[in-house]
């Protein structure tokens, strides 16, 4: 599992859930119900989440993904405020894929607001190509969302996708900026 000190992540347990609550509630117009964690932790065999935990290891952040039938599907991910810009988003986005790349997962798949520019922006950064638009796709705004996939397999994915991991770690460790 991807660490870096002080940070690192581990799978998400139920007594988690204030925590990640918490942080859904900061981060979310619609936040998500603690019963469909509840329901994602202990019923879904598919289901994969983490918490990313910070000094003192309080969480500030999770990400969770489904792995089913040579695919993984991301189904959230978020970042308390207050660690935002740090690289950490991109830590967790880093795990997801290292994870579905060891279930052997071919592609994996997200849906993102098209508003959210600061994510879209990252899912590009690791090769995530737009695929399709599901229109009126988030009930609450009705905004759409972009579809956007990682293929795998594709020639040079592989290696690009570890010196981003390498990149990364090494940015974390010596502070977390990313250089403009």
């Amino acid at each position: 599992m991807f660490s870096v000190t002080p940070f690192r992540l581990r799978p998400m347990r139920l007594e988690d859930l204030d925590a990640v609550m918490a942080i859904e509630g900061n981060s979310f117009p619609t936040p998500w119900p603690r019963s469909g964690y509840e329901h994602e932790l202990t019923r879904n065999e598919h289901a994969h989440y983490q918490v990313l935990l910070g000094p003192d290891e309080q969480i500030i952040g999770y990400a969770g993904q489904w792995l089913v039938a040579g695919e993984g599907h991301i189904s959230i991910m978020a970042v308390d405020p207050a660690w935002r810009g740090h690289g950490l988003g991109e830590m967790l986005l880093s795990a997801l894929i290292q994870q579905a790349q060891e279930a052997g997962a071919e592609r994996i798949l997200l849906e993102v607001r098209t508003s959210n520019l600061t994510a879209q922006a990252l899912y590009q950064k690791y090769q995530f190509k737009e695929v399709d638009r599901r229109p009126r796709y988030y009930r609450d705004t009705g905004e759409d969302a972009l579809v956007m996939t990682l293929e795998l397999n594709e020639a040079g994915v592989g290696e690009a996708l570890r010196q981003k991991r390498e990149a990364l770690r090494a940015r974390l460790i010596a502070g977390g900026k990313e250089e403009e």
